[in-house]
């Protein structure tokens, strides 16, 4: 052993004996309580804890008597403390009979205070009763005796034994300073051994001298010798509280209640206590349902004493929502901050979040935040985060100011915050460390014992320097003190709960298509606002956006609550739907019967509009439902008749060249049609609609009964177009082959496509975030096939009907390749009966690229197919939005989704995740009917060229159809036969928002992002008579912006827009 090593196993030695002179270990005292009354001795596992199988409850008790001496250490009047740490859903701890304190999961520790000053033997009877979690085993972790004194003149060695370690903690470390550290340590060890141990337990006097002494010569010694010895520690109050997660909102509000109430009573006694909280939604609530407290933090907000961190208005997941839904999240939070606080927030506080896209640094600036904070990437399972502050730039070159705090949900720990603190130093040079005491997850917040155990600690020449900050101070002081930040220029990647892309279907669903109705029902609501009499509802669109953002929240859109959560979540989703449906059509129906048409080719024609709300024109299949069957025409405004195709009571046609944020007029007629079909008008509502009138818990639109026709299909399973043949395996009902025709080329190796792939995934403790990280060892049987059915076979559209078994569960799957589409889409529902299984559609390629493009919120970025790093290697699941790519400049495939989130790769394999079975946090998470679409994209040259974000785009929001009655509608010999109303002037920028401005109802707000990573131009024109009055940011505060029109790669652009005609 070297010199250094003897010393520290020397003052190590001491340090425990000090210790145990006032602290008594009682973990094996406790005894089982039995139901017959009777008791029996607890055993120990491996890690020293009581533990006991899940969803169970125990009682413990033991019997404390003060001794007269605790290893010959005189305890009389000291004060004892049970320390307790447990995990336990319930615990409830009586002392002498008498119920003393409760906790739960969170609020897993206490010190509980048995007497102020003991006499030898004063008896405690302690009993425990303690259940355990549903998904986990129970522990009592700890349990310990603590004597403590603070009286004057009087060393407590168990303080002392602490102070100790915190110095031994702080002397410098090598090797810059092995000598220094060597020489305190030989200081140290001399000092120590002057401790006259030899005089107990007969003169506990002389005893308390010679740690009286000790502890002046090491002060000494520290000011003398160490000048730079002591850091400093900012203490901030705070208590995270999850909006929902192993409890329903309800309980939230009630939780929130006792926090707030809790910190507002320890302000009057700790007056320099300074308390952090986010999320504008709960002061919101707080504001509504208790004005009094609201009021209280209002004044303590303007004392300093009080900081919202609430850029957003949730904390919300912010991997798989899109990037305006992030902008409405820093809108409304912000919004509302400046309106109650006076001010908005500069921080964006998200501890918990999982994982964060890579273009929120440009949201958030743009959404007046000056700083990002999160703790979360100190979960990494494989790797561990670089920096503890750091300049982290999104792909447009913005940079925000990022730090990585401690962990949240702890207590004031003078071990842990020592450590803490100089690996703080060690990791960024700084002095001042940041710590965040309060009981998390719950609420809570920090405790009367904490504040007091901190005001202790304060008066120690040993420790850190302690003192109250506001978290903005904190950061401006180490941002200037730091210089040259590092910079990272990459996604904050999770490595950990991947689970979560995938997670709760449902609510993945629900989520991309509230986020794609809302921004339509705020785009035709503009319109119709701009175009006729029709009043912008801005009161509705607000209340259903926050529902949304509301249920974007970090534990509820990723799938990791109890059901109960969902249940809540399912009706807000189903209203903000409703809602913004309802808007939508009242929006367009406003905008069709005020817009002069032309007149009909023939008498009788229903008059059919096409609706694109996407920038740029689109050419698509579109379908509208038919109440009875019969011979049935189609005719553009010219009076030309149009392909159709009529099958399972739909009529579908190809709507070409729908112009940009516009419609377009076809007639459709009846032969021999009497009078108008008034039920046809009825049955032309959007599938949209037709599936909000589904239950939502299976998300399965209702399918009306329509005379079909009978029409007997040729038996070979090949689906064929201008752009693709694709060929189906009579054997398993995979795609065989997919042959571009265009380019003359395969695109699936010949283990064929659309493999659905099934794996064990269990035995993760955190089963609803986690996919098993070894889930490639454990695969299991494939599907086995029921049927190939055609269910259509024209020259509109090709339907063949695909039905695969896999144990419990049924996949249906039609296969759909309609006219001029390049892309086969695979629409999908599924009965799913599986727990603790992944399935994965896998599509092998007969192209091997080293990276993949993948859609994130406002923009795309680039994966490794053959990850090298071990940060790379970790990113085994990923995150994208409704497309990724695999290829180069020549060629390549894409794979689309409406509701999909998670995807892996190969160099020559795109895989997307589209089921899984967890049983914890939801015991039936996932079981029962889902419904989605994915489609293949085979292309020539590379992502942008082929138009790949606008083709997702187009997936997700298609062409809407509108029947009218003659009676709805104004005819001019000039009316339009289609119409654009807003139009960016390039591919290149895709429209966000269009919207009415915040303060100003004759200000209008568009919103775009360039999406190609190129320099643009915008080019607006609109029919709307608006005119650009200046750039502004999220917040609609005007900034400049000196190139505009010119628009920069992965730029985010907001606009003012005015009424020209009014100046």
């Amino acid at each position: 052993m070297t010199a250094l090593g003897a010393s520290l196993s020397q003052i190590s030695t001491t340090i425990e004996r000090l210790r145990q002179l006032t602290r008594l270990d009682v973990q094996t005292s406790w005894n089982f309580c039995q139901p017959d009354g009777s008791i029996s001795p607890v055993e120990l596992n491996e890690r020293q804890h009581i533990a006991w199988p899940p969803q169970q409850v125990i009682e413990l008790q033991q019997t404390i008597i003060v001794p007269t001496t605790l290893n010959n250490f005189p305890l009389t009047e000291f004060s004892l403390r049970l320390v307790l740490k447990w995990w336990a859903e319930v615990a409830s701890i009586y002392v002498n009979d008498q119920l003393i304190q409760t906790g739960d999961l969170f609020d897993c520790s206490t010190r509980v205070l048995l007497s102020n000053s003991v006499k030898p033997g004063d008896v405690f009877t302690l009993r425990l009763q303690l259940v355990s979690p549903k998904h986990d085993h129970g522990a009592l972790v700890q349990s310990v005796c603590v004597y403590e004194t603070s009286t004057e003149n009087q060393v407590d060695p168990g303080f002392l034994a602490d102070e100790l370690e915190v110095f031994l903690i702080q002397i410098p470390q090598p090797p810059s300073f092995i000598n220094t550290r060597q020489e305190a340590l030989n200081v140290l060890t001399a000092t120590l051994n002057k401790i006259d141990w030899f005089a107990l337990p007969e003169h506990p006097e002389k005893f308390n001298n010679s740690l009286i002494a000790v502890r002046q010569t090491l002060i000494h010694y520290i000011s003398t010798n160490l000048p730079n010895f002591n850091s400093k520690i900012a203490l901030l109050g705070h208590a995270h509280l999850d909006l929902a997660w192993l409890w329903p909102v309800a309980d939230t509000w009630k939780a929130a209640e006792n926090t707030f109430k809790s910190v507002l009573s320890l302000q009057q006694d700790f007056p320099n206590l300074i308390f952090t909280h986010s999320s504008p939604a709960l002061y919101a609530w707080i504001e509504t349902h208790h004005p009094d407290i609201f009021s209280q933090i209002q004044q303590q907000v303007k004392n300093k004493h009080w900081e919202i961190a609430a850029g957003l208005w949730v904390e919300p997941e912010l991997n798989i929502i899109s990037g305006e839904s992030i902008a409405r999240q820093l809108l409304y939070g912000q919004l509302y901050t400046q309106e109650k606080f006076g001010q908005v927030s500069p921080i964006a506080w998200l501890p918990d979040s999982f994982g964060f896209c890579w273009q929120l640094p440009q949201l958030l600036k743009q959404g007046g935040v000056e700083y990002f904070v999160t703790q979360k990437l100190r979960w990494n399972d494989t790797t561990q985060f670089p920096y503890g502050l750091f300049n982290w730039q999104s792909p447009d070159g913005t940079e925000i100011v990022s730090y990585m705090s401690a962990l949240i949900g702890e207590a004031i720990d003078p071990i842990k915050m020592a450590t803490y603190a100089a690996e703080w130093q060690t990791q960024t040079g700084l002095k001042t460390a940041l710590w965040l005491p309060g009981v998390g997850d719950h609420g809570g917040g920090p405790t009367r014992d904490m504040l007091e155990v901190a005001g202790h600690w304060e008066g120690s020449p040993f420790f850190p320097k302690l003192s109250f900050s506001q978290a903005i101070d904190y950061l401006t002081d180490i941002s200037q003190q730091s210089g040259e930040l590092p910079v990272w220029r990459d996604e904050l990647y999770l490595e950990f709960h991947r689970g979560c892309y995938t997670t709760h279907a449902d609510q993945k669903r629900w989520n991309r298509r509230c986020e794609n109705l809302l921004y339509q029902a705020e785009l035709w609501s503009a319109v119709a606002t701009l175009q006729t009499t029709a009043v912008y509802p801005k009161t509705q669109l607000e209340a259903a956006w926050k529902q949304v953002l509301f249920n974007q929240f970090h534990d509820i859109l990723p799938g990791s609550s109890i059901p109960e959560v969902y249940q809540d979540a399912n009706q807000a989703w189903q209203e903000a739907y409703n809602t913004a449906e309802q808007l939508r059509e009242r929006a367009i129906m406003a905008i069709a019967t005020s817009t002069p048409l032309p007149p009909p080719p023939q008498p009788g024609c229903y008059p059919i509009l096409v609706w694109n709300s996407l920038n740029g024109s689109c050419s698509q299949v579109v379908e509208l439902s038919l109440s009875s069957p019969g011979v049935w025409k189609l005719y553009d405004t010219a009076g030309k008749a149009l392909r159709c195709q009529i099958g399972e009571g739909k009529l579908r046609f190809l709507a070409t060249d729908v112009p940009s944020v516009g419609f377009r007029v076809f007639w459709l007629s009846r032969e021999m049609a009497e009078t108008p079909d008034n039920s046809l008008i009825e049955a032309s509502k959007s599938p949209l609609q037709a599936d909000a009138s589904a239950n939502f818990t299976t998300s399965i639109p209702l399918i009306q009964n329509f005379v079909n026709l009978n029409i007997n299909y040729p038996k070979n399973w090949v689906l064929e177009n201008e752009w693709l043949k694709v060929e189906i395996a009579e054997d398993t009902g995979k795609i065989s082959q997919i042959w571009d025709k265009k380019n003359r080329r395969k695109v699936l190796a010949e283990m064929g496509g659309n493999d659905l792939q099934f794996f064990g995934d269990s035995g993760q403790y955190w089963d609803g975030w986690n996919i098993d990280p070894n889930y490639k060892q454990y695969p299991l049987e494939p599907p086995q096939l029921k049927s190939i059915t055609w269910k259509e076979q024209g020259e509109i559209q090709q339907r063949l009907q695909v039905i695969r078994v896999w144990r419990n569960s049924e996949f249906i799957q039609d296969y759909v390749l309609e006219a001029d589409s390049p892309i086969l889409k695979i629409e999908t529902k599924v009965n799913w009966q599986e727990r603790h299984v992944l399935v994965k559609a896998a599509f092998p390629l007969t192209i091997t690229v080293d990276r993949a493009n993948c859609e994130i919120p406002c923009g795309v970025m680039q994966r490794p197919t053959k990850p090298q790093t071990e940060t790379e290697k970790a990113k085994w699941e990923i995150p994208a939005m409704n497309w990724v790519d695999l290829g180069d400049e020549n060629y390549g495939v894409s794979l689309l989704n409406d509701c999909k989130y998670g995807y892996d790769f190969q160099p020559d394999q795109i895989r997307l995740t589209l089921l899984r079975g967890s049983t914890w946090p939801d015991p039936e998470a996932d079981l029962g009917t889902h419904q989605f679409t994915y489609g293949i994209y085979p292309h020539s040259g590379n992502w942008k060229t082929a138009k790949v974000t606008q083709y997702g785009y187009q997936l997700n929001q298609p062409l809407q159809v509108q029947v009218l009655s003659l009676e709805d509608c104004q005819f001019s010999e000039q009316g339009l036969g289609s119409q654009s109303f807003l139009n960016l002037g390039t591919d290149a920028l895709i429209l966000m928002a269009f919207k009415q401005a915040e303060q100003n109802s004759q200000q209008w707000i568009l919103r775009c992002y360039e999406s190609w990573g190129e320099e643009t131009e915008l080019k607006l024109e609109n029919a709307l008579g608006l005119a650009i009055a200046n750039s502004v940011n999220l917040l609609e505060e005007g900034i400049d912006s000196p190139n505009f029109p010119k628009i920069p790669p992965w730029k985010i652009v907001s606009l003012q827009l005015f009424n020209s005609s009014e100046f």
